[in-house]
C-alpha cells in the first residue's frame, strides 16, 4: 500500500509498505530497521519481535522515544514480558501491531512531532 503523508519532507517517513519490504524516502528496506523522525537504523540485527532483549533495543533506546512502536505481519507478535516492564519503568509507552497499521501509526505520530520510534519487521 502506498502512504501519501508527506507533510514535512526533513521527517523519515514510511512511504510504502507491501510484504516483505517497506520503503522509508527512496530506500527499500527487507530486513528489520530502527526509524524514527531524525533517523533510519536499517542494519538493526533482530529477527523478530519475540526476540527483543534490552541489549537489542539499545539503539531504539538511544533515540529517547517516548512512544516504541513494533511493527510486525506475524499473527499474535507479543513483546517478551520483560521488555515491555522495561519501557514501563522508563515511561515509554509500548505496542505491538501488525506492519502497515506500524507504519501508518508512526507517520501520524512523526508528523506531529512527537517522539516516536517504531521498529519495523518487513
Amino acid at each position: 500500500m502506498r502512504l501519501v503523508l508527506d507533510i514535512d519532507p526533513a521527517i523519515f517517513t514510511v512511504r510504502r509498505y507491501a510484504p516483505g519490504e517497506i520503503t522509508v524516502g527512496e530506500q527499500v528496506l527487507r530486513l528489520p530497521c530502527v526509524l524514527s523522525s531524525q533517523r533510519l537504523i536499517s542494519d538493526w540485527p533482530v529477527t523478530t519481535v519475540a526476540a527483543l532483549d534490552s541489549a537489542a533495543l539499545e539503539p531504539v533506546l538511544a533515540l529517547q522515544p517516548t512512544i516504541v512502536l513494533l511493527g510486525t505481519d506475524v499473527t499474535g507478535a507479543r513483546a517478551p514480558p520483560a521488555l515491555r516492564r522495561l519501557l514501563e519503568n522508563r515511561g515509554i509507552a509500548l505496542e505491538v501491531m501488525n506492519l502497515g497499521a506500524a507504519c501508518r501509526t508512526y507517520n501520524v505520530l512523526a508528523q506531529e512531532l512527537r517522539a516516536v520510534v517504531a521498529g519495523l519487521f518487513p
